[in-house]
């Protein structure tokens, strides 16, 4: 029997998966950015606000929040043809900390979601990718009634670097979000390509 092997130069180019964590203070909006964007149904672990966590979780300046989420959400989106984004929202109380080791396994890149009335929640965040060395960019998610700053301000309050871009969306509309993530992949891919790594 005899075989037959594709020729390469007609072969169709292998996809590019990249996996990008949603990360952020407790409240910042990392769930709905998540549904917002994803293709299929996110999946969400959230759980209602009991008294037990009264003490525990602060809901300063969120006070109409009811939900947390205790493990993580996960989305799916193609950006291209060849290009899927695997989006992991992590958990944003501090108990639940530990599980970021985990869930950045493999990750390429992160989105730092930034509440401007809880400014000061997204420090470990931004520590967090800032010591693994992954690119990230922070994204101010402009909420009804917060107080609005330009993304210079934001920029210089929380001492990020120059290369790390800071950008103002709104974490509910699907082309907000959108363009939060292509910022994000470009920044990873310019990243890579430094690296001599381009995707092939």
């Amino acid at each position: 029997m005899a075989f037959t092997t594709s020729d390469p130069q007609g072969a169709e180019p292998d996809p590019i998966p990249l996996k990008i964590l949603i990360a952020g203070g407790f409240g910042s909006g990392k769930t709905t950015m998540v549904g917002s964007i994803s293709e299929v149904r996110p999946l969400k672990t959230e759980e209602q606000l009991s008294t037990l966590s009264v003490g525990v979780d602060s809901v300063a300046g969120v006070e109409t929040k009811r939900t947390t989420t205790v493990a993580m959400d996960f989305g799916r989106i193609a950006i291209t043809p060849r290009l899927t984004l695997y989006l992991f929202g992590t958990p944003g109380q501090e108990r639940f900390w530990f599980m970021w080791d985990e869930l950045s396994r493999g990750a390429l890149g992160a989105v730092v979601l930034a509440d401007t009335r809880r400014l000061p929640d997204s420090f470990a965040a931004v520590d967090y990718f800032e010591r693994r060395n992954m690119p990230f960019v922070l994204a101010v998610n402009c909420f009804d009634g917060a107080p609005r700053y330009l993304a210079e301000e934001v920029s210089d309050a929380l001492a990020l670097p120059p290369s790390v871009p800071v950008v103002l969306c709104d974490a509910r509309h699907r082309e907000s979000t959108k363009y939060v993530l292509t910022t994000l992949v470009g920044q990873v891919l310019a990243r890579l390509t430094e690296a001599g790594q381009p995707p092939q």
